[in-house]
């Protein structure tokens, strides 16, 4: 009998909150079953399992995060957009360390395929690229690049990272204006192979 008020959005949302509250590695099936309620096999009638409800709230995220993108850059290009797409990808992290870290995992193309966020993702990314005027192959090794650089600085700000006595915000802001920098004059082909 599947439990009244159980559905699998709502212990998605629940599991995302936990996530945020406790860390992505502290949702289990039996921890969500516990704040519900419920017994364990409650849950089963909604979520095959534990991988499934973390990819649930890797959908959810990723959706909430490039909604807050979307916002930020509409109607803005070139460095301007690059910011307001930063900002908002830093900040959402920071608000919601769980759920980012959902969005981080390694998913088979089978998991996403019907999903928006996670494409979204990759039309904003372009999207505030093509600014630039690169094309591919470059859009995809620059949209590496920030992702890398956007990740890399996150993680590091949200475990304590940065020691030194300087503000992150400002180095947030100075490694921005050296991506610009980088996007602006990103090398040729050619010039890759010269020696």
């Amino acid at each position: 009998m599947v439990r009244a008020g159980l559905t699998a959005v709502r212990l998605t949302e629940a599991a995302a909150v936990m996530a945020d509250e406790k860390g992505l590695d502290k949702v289990t099936l039996s921890a969500l079953a516990r704040r519900f309620g419920v017994k364990d096999a409650s849950l089963y009638s909604h979520v095959k399992n534990l991988r499934d409800l973390r990819v649930r709230i890797a959908v959810l995220a990723s959706e909430e995060m490039t909604d807050r993108i979307g916002t930020a850059v509409a109607g803005r290009s070139g460095k301007d957009a690059l910011v307001a797409f930063a900002d908002a990808y830093r900040q959402y992290a920071l608000d919601h360390p769980g759920r980012y870290a959902a969005t981080q995992m390694r998913f088979d193309p089978e998991e996403i395929t019907d999903t928006t966020g996670f494409r979204r993702s990759v039309e904003l990314t372009y999207g505030m690229l093509r600014a630039y005027d690169l094309t591919e192959p470059d859009l995809t090794d620059a949209g590496r690049l920030l992702r890398s650089t956007f990740h890399g600085y996150i993680h590091l700000e949200l475990s304590g990272g940065f020691g030194h006595s300087r503000d992150v915000r400002e180095s947030w802001s100075r490694s921005l204006d050296a991506l610009h920098l980088c996007l602006k004059n990103w090398p040729s082909r050619d010039d890759g192979n010269k020696k």
